[in-house]
């Protein structure tokens, strides 16, 4: 296998029409980029303020509402990302070149990547020093990177199988790499080291590691119909088919098993519609709607 076929690759490189596989790319109008922008410095200045050399980050995009999930992509921020401070480091699929890789995009072409630009979320999950440091590390480690990185992508990726990945699957398994003392990379080959891979996914079942579950029925339909030929069934287990539900990692599984797993790691979740931008701290989630609740902070949006 070729190892050039995994490199990583720039936000720029990226066609907007690889952004269509995690997530589709609403055109926006020129206000709604402006307060793309503003929002984008009001999750920087998180960021910053935390002071952790990585952060996790998920963000709406796909309306994954009919299934009760607010967010559908996941990466990886970090401070000392090449591209800019706390560029995100994240999977997309590249269309023209028809397979997975890895892009590094800065906070506004991160928030940009939303199917709704009316009203979008943004989680934050910020860790203790010794995982955040491990963490960064290891999505700095382009080998180490790369080496979890599948050749094959699905949107609706079983979790315990090497043959296919999805955006947010890679983020689990490059956790797995950092925290679990995995063997060090040796070689890296264009399918992603499935040898590594392996040993990533049995370490976060040994951490009894709980996917999303996604029941299928008319619902699943609707979410297959957004992003076919890119869903799959033949990495699902029969018993789950035959109970009609897809097991899929998503960033609600990621910030649980990160919830459960690290001692003191916090949460910031912020949203803006067009009225307001809003900071909510806490492990719940904030009223739907992006509607103010009790000690959250309000920032309001000026009418053009």
């Amino acid at each position: 296998m070729v190892v050039a076929a995994g490199l990583l690759a720039s936000a720029p490189a990226a066609h907007a029409g690889s952004l269509s596989l995690c997530d589709r790319q609403a055109k926006l109008t020129p206000t709604q980029q402006d307060k793309i922008f503003r929002f984008a410095a009001l999750v920087k200045g998180e960021l910053q303020r935390a002071g952790q050399p990585a952060a996790l980050i998920a963000r709406s995009g796909l309306d994954l509402g009919w299934f009760g999930l607010r967010y559908s992509h996941a990466g990886i921020s970090l401070q000392d990302n090449d591209t800019a401070p706390w560029s995100v480091r994240q999977l997309y699929y590249a269309c023209d070149e028809g397979q997975p890789r890895v892009f590094d995009q800065g906070i506004s072409g991160f928030l940009l990547g939303t199917d709704d630009p009316r009203v979008g979320y943004v989680s934050l999950v910020f860790m203790p020093e010794a995982e955040s440091t491990a963490l960064a590390r290891a999505a700095l480690d382009k080998p180490q990177a790369l080496s979890v990185l599948s050749g094959q992508y699905s949107a609706n990726a079983y979790p315990f199988s090497q043959r296919y990945q999805n955006c947010n699957q890679w983020v689990m398994e490059l956790i797995a790499s950092a925290w679990g003392r995995l063997p060090p990379v040796v070689e890296v080959e264009r399918d992603g080291g499935g040898g590594v891979r392996a040993q990533a996914q049995a370490w976060l079942q040994d951490q009894a590691y709980e996917p999303t579950v996604v029941d299928v029925g008319w619902r699943a339909l609707m979410w297959a119909s957004a992003l076919v030929p890119f869903v799959h069934r033949d990495d699902h287990p029969d018993a789950d088919l035959q109970a009609k539900h897809f097991r899929v990692s998503m960033p609600a599984s990621i910030e649980a098993f990160v919830h459960r797993r690290v001692s003191g790691a916090t949460r910031v979740e912020l949203c803006h519609t067009d009225a307001h931008m809003l900071i909510h701290r806490g492990w719940d989630a904030v009223a739907e709607g992006c509607v103010p609740g009790e000690g959250d902070t309000v920032i309001p949006l000026s009418t053009p």
